[in-house]
């Protein structure tokens, strides 16, 4: 097993995600990363120190529309960064609106917005909050008996393979796909 001195923290990192209702078949997931540096730190190009302390606190809020996931909106608040310039890509997650979260979600965000395009804790927080969404808008619509002809088309579609449990050859799947064609 692997020994760790937790008297010499470094660096730790914090997401928190959660989902609100919002408007009718819409949630609103809220992400935040905050990313915490222990000890003084050099900057790179100037060896120039800086405190202990938040170096990243990212807030993004996004509006999304079920049962097709769909990004209706979102917002970007740069609480805290290491450098100004980095407020220069706050209106780049604009690029996913009208994207839908499923298979090939990753991918796509990474080729709108990875790299120099914008700021990679943002698509790392993003990507976080992609599963989360899907959580939070099945149980908004959970939360009252589901209509099986309105939804079991498109969570049968959207859960297989996704993981061990849901794989297409599962006992899972088998008995959720048996149970819907009742």
């Amino acid at each position: 097993m692997i020994q760790i001195d937790r008297n010499r923290k470094i660096h730790g990192r914090q997401v928190q995600i959660t989902t609100y209702e919002y408007e009718k078949d819409s949630v609103v997931v809220e992400g935040r990363l905050t990313d915490n540096r222990f000890m003084k730190t050099y900057y790179f190009s100037s060896g120039e120190s800086r405190p202990p302390g938040v170096v990243h606190d990212l807030v993004i809020r996004m509006v999304v529309k079920g049962p097709k996931l769909v990004i209706d909106d979102i917002d970007v608040d740069m609480e805290t960064v290491p450098r100004e310039d980095c407020r220069e890509v706050l209106n780049t997650l604009k690029r996913v609106i009208g994207m839908k979260i499923r298979a090939g979600f990753t991918e796509k965000v990474k080729e709108k917005i990875g790299g120099a395009k914008g700021c990679t804790h943002l698509v790392a927080l993003l990507l976080a909050m992609a599963p989360a969404a899907v959580q939070g808008a099945w149980s908004a619509v959970a939360r009252h008996p589901v209509d099986p002809a309105k939804y079991s088309g498109a969570a049968l579609k959207f859960l297989e393979n996704t993981c061990w449990v849901w794989r297409a050859d599962g006992e899972l799947m088998q008995e959720t796909r048996e149970k819907l064609s009742m």
